[in-house]
């Protein structure tokens, strides 16, 4: 079988690679993208009506995910 270098193989740990990186310099890097998304204009931004229609979707599955985990 053909190995590939993708994953955590053997136990060891990787110094690639966005996962390993220190959680703060992740955040910084997810808000250059997120700023310029914004500058560029491809950004969503959510109206109050479409973040009311997403929570209430979100809470139905939530709902429904109890319901089948209680049976």
């Amino acid at each position: 079988m053909a190995s590939n270098n993708q994953g955590n193989q053997g136990g060891k740990t990787s110094n690639r690679g966005f996962a390993s990186m220190d959680p703060e310099r992740q955040r910084q890097i997810a808000s250059e993208g997120g700023k310029a998304a914004h500058e560029k204009g491809t950004a969503h931004e959510f109206t109050s009506e479409e973040a009311r229609e997403a929570g209430r979707k979100g809470g139905q599955a939530r709902s429904m995910n109890r319901k089948k985990a209680a049976q």
